[in-house]
């Protein structure tokens, strides 16, 4: 019986694929790029990528131009948002096209601290919807970690 229901979803999903492909995986992955201006171009994944309406940014990190991290929790904060600024600049985008942002932070105590300085990166009252949790070791040993996504509709759609 098991065998029978594997084979059965299985069956499903290569249907499903298989439906999607290759007239409507064009529509999923429209206006799909990378972005350039790449930060680290040498890691084995993009700065931000485009799919549909939405804008993914990779998790953004405390790093400087020179890839070194800033001093300090406030300062790879900062720093760490102005690098999610950045990506979002490289679209077109602003912090206000943001709809989430998940927070991995190396410390949870530093979480009231991160959350002033996050604050005054978005309008007050217009926050993402957000996700934070605790992180034990993050890449290059930042002390957090900030991913997001952003709303933005491809040219010729209202928002």
């Amino acid at each position: 019986m098991k065998k029978v229901i594997y084979t059965l979803a299985v069956s499903g999903l290569t249907l499903l694929l298989s439906a999607m492909l290759p007239a409507n995986i064009a529509k999923l992955t429209e206006g799909m790029a990378d972005v350039p201006g790449q930060q680290t171009p040498s890691y084995p994944f993009s700065r931000a990528m485009r799919a549909g309406d939405f804008v993914y940014i990779s998790g953004q990190i405390g790093v400087k131009a020179d890839g070194k991290l800033a001093d300090g929790f406030d300062a790879q904060s900062r720093q760490t948002m102005d690098n999610i600024v950045a990506a979002l600049k490289e679209q077109g985008l602003t912090t206000a096209d943001v709809v989430k942002c998940t927070v991995m932070i190396g410390d949870m105590a530093k979480w009231p601290e991160f959350n002033t300085i996050y604050r005054s990166y978005f309008k007050e009252g217009h926050f993402p919807a957000r996700s934070a949790f605790g992180a034990n070791g993050l890449a290059l040993g930042a002390a957090l970690e900030v991913d997001c996504i952003a709303y933005a509709p491809l040219k010729g759609k209202a928002k």
